[in-house]
Parts: structure tokens; sequence; C-alpha cells
């Protein structure tokens, strides 16, 4: 038997981009906590993918498309999900893109892409969930953070910038929210290979470089982050807010490895 802290039954989980790589690792391991799981993003047959891969492990879930940068598209899914479970206990905002070049020749129209989906998606996605939580007096929201909240990453100046927003945009909403028994923190994956960075990492010199700095000399399992997931999600972390959990191997208490 889990910890009863530990413990999703009954509660609903929205994941926000939730259909490939990480998004994808969370919603299942929300799923296998007992949660119902409601994957979403932005092309239906992934949706439809994810949600089957909830199903398949006993829980319930929808399929509906969402677009972060669109709120109309969101508050149609708070309310979808509404109609079919009752509420949203937990939202994890995992939507996310990135490119890499040099910052000099970085178009305007990439940086505000990756901007908008990554910031300001993630802004209007607590506010239309966190609206609903804050009414119910109780809510659970994972921000993804990355490395980059912290620590510059090479030619990718805009990721960086998102990311180190992201981490004080949740501050700041967990600042705000704390008194409506919303606990607003963020998930900080060190390197995993994902089908998004796998180009980046695969025998590239970046790829040996963040080996030559991560302690474990490794790159993480996606399911490593399953349970820094589920506890943020559950009663377990109910004071915890305004945190960034950290899942990286060392890499950030890492100065000299040998």
């Amino acid at each position: 038997m889990g910890h009863p802290l530990l413990e999703l039954k009954g509660k609903t989980a929205v994941v926000i981009g939730g259909t490939s790589g990480i998004g994808l690792a969370l919603t299942k391991a929300l799923a296998q906590a007992g949660a119902n799981v409601v994957p979403t993003g932005r092309r239906a047959e992934q949706v439809r993918a994810a949600a089957s891969a909830v199903e398949a492990m006993g829980g319930r879930s929808l399929a509906p498309t969402c677009d972060v940068t669109d709120n109309s598209s969101l508050d149609h899914l708070l309310q979808l999900v509404c109609d079919a479970f009752g509420s949203v206990e937990i939202l994890v905002n995992c939507a996310g893109r990135t490119k890499r070049m040099p910052t000099l020749e970085f178009p305007d129209s990439d940086w505000d892409a990756i901007l908008e989906t990554n910031l300001n998606g993630t802004l209007r996605a607590c506010r239309v969930f966190g609206r609903h939580m804050i009414e119910r007096g109780y809510g659970r929201i994972i921000n993804i953070g990355s490395l980059s909240s912290f620590v510059g990453l090479y030619e990718v100046a805009a990721y960086c910038a998102s990311k180190g927003a992201v981490a004080s945009l949740t501050k700041s909403l967990a600042v705000e929210w704390a008194k409506f028994g919303v606990c607003v923190n963020a998930l900080v994956p060190g390197v995993l290979r994902t089908d998004m960075n796998a180009a980046l990492l695969d025998g590239t010199e970046r790829g040996k470089e963040f080996l030559l700095r991560t302690p474990m000399q490794r790159f993480g399992q996606l399911d490593e982050l399953a349970g820094a997931t589920v506890f943020l999600s559950s009663d377990a972390a109910s004071f915890v807010t305004g945190h960034l959990l950290v899942v990286d191997g060392g890499f950030l208490a890492s100065g000299v490895n040998q």
C-alpha cells in the first residue's frame, strides 16, 4: 500500500502539453497514482492516444484538444473537464517549445512564439484553472521549469528567458494564491533525452558537456520525474508552495566533478 497522503484517487488532473515527452510521462504518473487524467494539446490524434494510455492504466480520461495561446480554448477545456468530473484539483503546464540559434540572428517572430507558449501560455492556463481552484479553496498547480531557470544554456536565449520567467511567475502566483489553498510549484527536470532535444544531445559536444557536468554521469529517464510530480500533486505537499523541485542528477549542485 502506498502512503495515504500520496493517493490521488478521486482527484482530477489536467496536463496541458500532456501528449508527448515529459508531458506524457507525467500524464501516466498521475494516472498510476489513481487520478482521473485529461492530457491535452493541439493535435487531436496525439490527445486521443494519450487519453487511451490513461484508460489502459485503469484511469478515467477525456480527449479534448487545447491551445494555450487562446484563452477561450482554455475556458472550454475547463468546462469540458468540469462537466465530466465535477472539478479540477491538479493542473500541470507542460506545453513548451524551443529553438537553438545565436541570439544576434534570432528572429523576433521565433522569440515571440517561444515566449507566447512557454510563458504566456503557462500564465493563461494558471489563470483559467487557478480561478476555479480558488473558488473551491483547493488546488495544485505544477509548472515546468528548466535548468535554464537557474543557469544560462548556450544559444537558447528565448527558451532560457521564458523558463527564468516561469520560475518567477510560479513564486508570484504561490504568494498570491496561498491563502486560497492553492499551491503553485514547478518541477525542474535536468537533462532528459526526449524527442524535443535528442538531436541536441546524441553524440554532440553539448551532450558530452551535459554528461560531464552531471554527477550521475547519465541523462535522466522520463519516469524518474514521476515521484516528484505525484508528490507535488498530492496532499503530502500541503505546506509546499512557491518551490522549484529539481530532478537533475546533481547538475545544479555540481562545481567540479573529477
